[in-house]
């Protein structure tokens, strides 16, 4: 029979189970933190704030967009291609879920350090 768990590692193990694999890595997580606080990003400003290439910058926003996390927009400013990037409802979710998440993980492990 495996030792009972304390509040604690309750928290923490329940956390661990909560984490959105797709948010896992820092850009990505890090493209819905910097959407959820604006209607939207251009690319080049993401890739600015991100310290990303543009391929994998690219990459890791198509997974976001392929999960249906993140909707773009196309257009053109004084004749230049700009892409805009959004957080979705889908995303806002998964992003909440995920901090939430991580919160639970935290707060079950600070009790250890």
């Amino acid at each position: 029979m495996p030792p009972r768990q304390t509040e604690p590692e309750r928290a923490a193990w329940d956390g661990l189970k909560g984490i959105d694999k797709l948010l896992e890595h820092r850009t990505r997580l890090g493209a819905c933190v910097l959407l959820s606080r604006s209607d939207r990003i251009s690319f080049s400003r993401l890739r600015s704030l991100l310290e990303e290439t543009d391929g994998n910058l690219g990459a890791h926003l198509r997974k976001l967009e392929d999960a249906g996390y993140l909707a773009v927009r196309r257009e053109f400013l004084d004749r230049k291609p700009v892409t805009w990037y959004a957080l979705t409802q889908t995303g806002r979710r998964a992003l909440k879920r995920h901090l939430g998440a991580l919160a639970r993980v935290v707060k079950g492990s600070a009790s250890a350090l």
